[in-house]
């Protein structure tokens, strides 16, 4: 077929901004896919109970809502952010390893290790409200607003129906073609999931749609030589101040909790 010469100028034209369009696209695909890595800048130190093996941490309304584990152990409490003072606490039967914690509306939702069996509270006076199965381990639980959002200490983030308490999907973490295991305690912030990484010193931050890991925070160095004179665990624990845009962090049997800001590592 004998096609005129503009004609093949545009077809030429037309492939060659096609095929650009491809390269740059993949390229630029990519390069969103590189999670962001940051460190950070310590804003504030505040005192944290020492005996506190910390499983969950959650801030509202100028107060700091903690889980603790252990069989023997275990609490619900309410502590004094300024002080570390503990206002409120309720201790869980010995069987049970106490771990995450939510707020929801009006109810605290905390979860159990290898029990399989959740608790609902009522906010402010800690009433037992209900009790609630789930078939995995218990380790981490936050929510959306919409969903409540539970890990096991796997790859796997299960999102679960508020009301009902049942299982309504999930999603496998993963940094590129890498699956993040040990995902544990758990804190929405800005619409994504930040999640302690256990047993290392970095928290995920995971997009709840896909599950791919956004950005790494690297923690390491929180606590000085002399905060560690006495046996101290993991860093576990993340809890958001939404209103005034505060981020804490804290671990297991640790002498100090820490409002941090994010720093990108260039």
């Amino acid at each position: 077929m004998l096609v005129n010469q503009p004609l093949k100028i545009f077809i030429a034209a037309v492939v060659a901004l096609s095929a650009a369009a491809l390269i740059f696209g993949c390229s630029e695909s990519k390069s969103s896919k590189t999670p962001v890595v940051y460190t950070y800048q310590v804003v504030k130190t505040y005192r944290h109970d020492p005996n506190a093996f910390t499983q969950g941490l959650v801030f509202e309304n100028g107060l700091l809502y903690e889980g603790t584990g252990l069989n023997g152990s275990s609490t619900l409490r309410k502590v004094q952010l300024q002080t570390g003072s503990i206002l409120q606490m309720h201790k869980l039967p010995a069987k049970f390893f106490g771990e995450g914690i939510t707020i929801y509306e009006d109810r605290i939702i905390q979860l159990t290790l290898r029990s399989n069996v959740g608790f609902v509270y009522d906010k402010d006076s800690f009433k037992l409200l209900q009790t609630f199965n789930y078939p995995t381990e218990g380790w981490g639980i936050t929510h959306n607003g919409k969903r409540l959002i539970m890990s096991n200490g796997t790859s796997t983030l299960y999102f679960l129906d508020p009301e009902t308490l049942k299982q309504t999907g999930r999603v496998k973490v993963h940094d590129n073609d890498v699956s993040v295991s040990g995902l544990n305690e758990l804190e929405y912030v800005n619409g994504q999931i930040f999640a302690n990484v256990w047993p290392t010193e970095r928290i995920a931050i995971i997009a709840p749609r896909t599950g791919q890991v956004i950005g790494w925070i690297h923690m390491n160095g929180l606590l000085s030589r002399q905060d560690t004179v006495r046996f101290v665990d993991v860093l576990n624990g993340i809890a958001y101040d939404d209103i005034n845009d505060r981020l804490f962090v804290t671990g297991k049997f640790w002498p100090k909790l820490f409002e941090i800001k994010l720093v990108p590592l260039k």
